[in-house]
């Protein structure tokens, strides 16, 4: 992936190198990790208060209509990235020339996409049947300008490992955009108070990511100085983009045909599924994927690292989804309310899916840290496929029909194919992810019986709501703890990472 045409290097490289990283790549992954996942707390804590807020203050009808142009809003996020962003974490050697021509790119990428979907408005409305479409997509539009400023920025900040800065400003931009979106909501403008969340979402974070880089666009380079960056961007940008089209059909199809207030029981309830998975995997994909790159020399290393970050991932995700299996009525009317029960089969049947999207989502990190960006889109196209046809089986059936449709093929077919796919080549080997798979599952099959049990017994039930919840939690996480204990392997991983803990914090030595 080296440039035709070498740049010449500029006293702007200083914010762009890393060979002061390799020394101690793992150790700053760590530290990285516990900074970011911390600052990740923050953000789940900020979410879930838009989740209970907003869910109170808006209509299901409201998240719905929004759900209909935020499939849209996803893709075309991709388009505005072109995958440049992981092409700047990805390279070995960059200079401030080459990234100032992708921040030119991005700058107008995000310009243009903004323009595309502005002009949509009137399709999306006759499409949908939703006149008030014309009115918020043009200034939903908007924030692809801002976002498109801060992409560079954001990719340098990942890239020299500064996980601490990325953390102040996405957690700033989640507050403050929180904070407007009540606001908004408050002063009684409805569906408006998602729009302005995701202007101040945008606004903040691309002037809080300029602030904290110490970096400068410039004069562009010459496109062939930069065309192997484009090629690795635009094979990462293309599997995005077939993944999320496919990815988001689901809520374009549902509101087509079954509309808004249907879509919005499904979109709260994906939201919910999602919200655990996705803010383990940002923050973890901005520290791992810099970390594999620097790695991919040494394959044990990097196979010992990519294992052991997504084996604690499943920690973390997999009670979750047994919670949305045996107790999922409890925390859809804690978190979003009573008017929001019908979306309880919807999430029992996406618990099922946290067995192996945790793993699922990190396979990227694998195609894109070992340079295999065209097979990522093979894989994608793939996957799409399969996706594809599984919605269309559900369809008729409706959101719990394509929920249920969604976690029984993901389970018996898509994960296993894409776990194939992903470790044909590089360290990693498909025995080594279905080895991941045995103990979480045995641990969160005992845990639910047991829960459910609990429940269909009558036990709990003088207890208010909140307690009652408080119960089913413990009692999940205590049945999973005695069965990972169960097991060797399950004991080794919490003493690594109890000893990777103490580490990052040394007792000093006594005088």
């Amino acid at each position: 992936m080296e440039p035709e045409h070498p740049a010449t290097p500029t006293p702007a490289d200083r914010h762009l190198g890393t060979r002061h990283l390799r020394k101690d790549v793992v150790s700053r992954s760590v530290r990285g990790g516990v900074v970011t996942i911390g600052a990740q707390g923050l953000k789940i804590v900020l979410q879930m208060g838009a989740v209970v807020l907003l869910a109170r203050l808006l209509a299901p009808a409201d998240f719905g209509i929004f759900a209909m142009i935020a499939a849209f809003l996803t893709v075309l996020e991709m388009f505005k990235d072109m995958g440049l962003s992981s092409a700047t974490v990805q390279r070995e050697e960059i200079t401030s020339r080459e990234v100032s021509t992708l921040f030119w790119l991005n700058t107008g990428l995000g310009a243009a996409v903004a323009l595309v979907l502005a002009a949509s408005a009137p399709l999306l409305s006759w499409f949908y049947g939703e006149p008030v479409l014309t009115r918020i997509v043009p200034a939903v539009a908007l924030a692809f300008l801002f976002s498109g400023l801060g992409t560079q920025h954001l990719a340098l900040l990942r890239r020299r490992m500064r996980f601490s800065v990325i953390a102040v400003v996405q957690v700033a931009g989640d507050a403050l955009a929180l904070a407007a979106a009540v606001g908004t909501a408050f002063a009684g403008f409805g569906i408006w108070a998602l729009v302005v969340q995701r202007l101040v979402w945008a606004s903040v974070t691309t002037l809080g990511a300029w602030i904290a880089c110490g970096w400068r666009p410039t004069r562009p380079a010459r496109f062939s100085e930069v065309r192997g960056l484009v090629a690795f961007g635009g094979n990462a940008m293309a599997a995005m983009v077939v993944a999320n089209v496919a990815g988001n059909l689901d809520k374009v199809l549902i509101g087509w045909w079954w509309g808004a207030t249907p879509l919005g029981f499904f979109e709260r309830a994906q939201k919910l599924q999602q919200l655990p998975v996705v803010n383990l995997n940002t923050p973890l994909t901005a520290v791992a994927l810099p970390a594999l790159s620097r790695l991919v020399g040494e394959p044990e290393r990097y196979r010992a690292m990519y294992l052991a970050v997504v084996e604690r991932m499943i920690v973390l995700v997999v009670p979750i989804g047994g919670l949305f299996i045996a107790a999922g009525d409890l925390i859809i009317r804690l978190v979003l309310g009573p008017q929001w029960m019908e979306a309880t089969p919807i999430l029992a049947w996406m618990g099922l899916g946290a067995l192996y999207m945790p793993v699922t989502y990190t396979l990227s990190w694998l195609y894109m840290s070992q340079d295999r960006t065209p097979e990522m889109l093979r894989a994608g196209l793939v996957n799409s496929g399969m996706t594809i046809a599984v919605l269309l089986a559900g369809l008729p059936f409706g959101p719990t029909g394509v929920a249920a449709s969604y976690a029984v093929s993901g389970l018996v077919l898509r994960a296993p194919v894409l776990f194939w796919l992903a470790t044909r080549r590089g360290p990693v080997s498909w025995r080594d992810l279905a080895g991941l798979m045995p103990i979480p599952a045995c641990a969160v099959t005992a845990a639910t019986l047991i829960v459910v049990a609990l429940r269909t017994g009558g036990v709990l039930d003088p207890l208010p709501l909140p307690a009652e919840l408080a119960v089913v939690v413990a009692a999940m996480g205590g049945v999973m703890l005695l069965v990972y204990a169960a097991f060797p392997h399950g004991r080794r991983i919490f003493f690594d990472t109890e000893r990777q803990v103490r580490a990052l914090f040394p007792r000093k030595a006594k005088a």
